[in-house]
């Protein structure tokens, strides 16, 4: 029956994947070697758009209450790594260095960090106080979510979960299983498709997070040992099959080799 599932979920996405996306290429290869195909079915302005519009009202909100940049020395360490990293950003994508960057501190005990579509980069204190981060681990986190946006892997999701959502619909209604049942094929789809898929998303940030890290004159071993404050942090992971990040020992072990990969860059630049 699971597979049953599979196949038919599968047979309809594809389907629905060749008439209502365009396959695109967000990015160079750059020495890591992302090569992925990538289809999209939502547009980059309108998502782009959106972020920018959440991300004023996020910083005001932050702004209002006194907690946007509370700390001038630890913003002015975050825009410096920032702006090292943003300066590599050619490497993947040349457009990208036209793009309106803004980083903001924010004032809250979260372990967290992001950046939306376009550039909008937020880092949580928690982050970095509860970790201890080095520069180079900070450079690692913030590559890392650099590369999502490099990427375009939210828009890229967003257009997975658009075409998604019309397939279960579809399928639900060819099938007869009413609303239990497409509600039973939505967790099928994330089991199955949509958690492997964020999985590849992760690897492939982590990855370029680590070149990038390494052309702007940071240690991309920092890394593994950010990595491993995170999982100590956050008391252990869901099983693979739930989590929409690769196991920790896996994601050890492909950072371990990718780091050694770009050291000859991080080397060029320390000269």
């Amino acid at each position: 029956m699971l597979n049953l599932v599979r196949g038919a979920l599968a047979a309809v996405f594809a389907s629905l994947s060749i008439s209502a996306c365009q396959s695109v290429k967000t990015t160079q290869a750059g020495v890591v070697g992302i090569e992925r195909e990538q289809r999209m079915a939502i547009s980059a302005q309108a998502l782009e758009q959106s972020a920018n519009k959440q991300y004023s009202q996020l910083m005001a909100e932050a702004q209002k209450k006194g907690k946007l940049n509370p700390d001038p020395a630890q913003f002015a360490r975050v825009k410096t790594i920032a702006d090292s990293l943003i300066r590599q950003t050619p490497a993947f994508r040349p457009d990208a260095q036209g793009w309106r960057w803004e980083f903001n501190v924010l004032d809250s005990p979260e372990i967290n960090a992001w950046c939306m579509p376009g550039g909008k980069i937020a880092v949580y204190t928690g982050l970095i106080d509860k970790l201890k981060l080095t520069d180079d681990e900070l450079a690692a986190v913030m590559g890392h979510e650099i590369a999502h946006a490099l990427r375009e892997h939210s828009r890229e999701r967003a257009s997975e979960q658009t075409v998604a959502g019309l397939g279960i619909s579809i399928l639900a209604t060819v099938a007869g299983v009413g609303q239990l049942g497409q509600k039973g094929m939505e967790y099928a789809y994330q089991g199955l498709l949509g958690l492997p898929n964020s999985r590849a998303h992760e690897t492939e940030a982590d990855r370029m997070g680590v070149e990038l890290a390494a052309r702007a004159g940071y240690d991309p071993r920092a890394a593994i040992s950010l990595w491993k404050k995170m999982g100590e942090a956050s008391g252990g992971e869901p099983p693979k099959f739930m989590s929409t990040h690769p196991p920790r020992s896996e994601r050890m072990q492909d950072l371990t080799v990718y780091s050694e990969k770009v050291m000859p860059l991080y080397q060029q630049a320390k000269r």
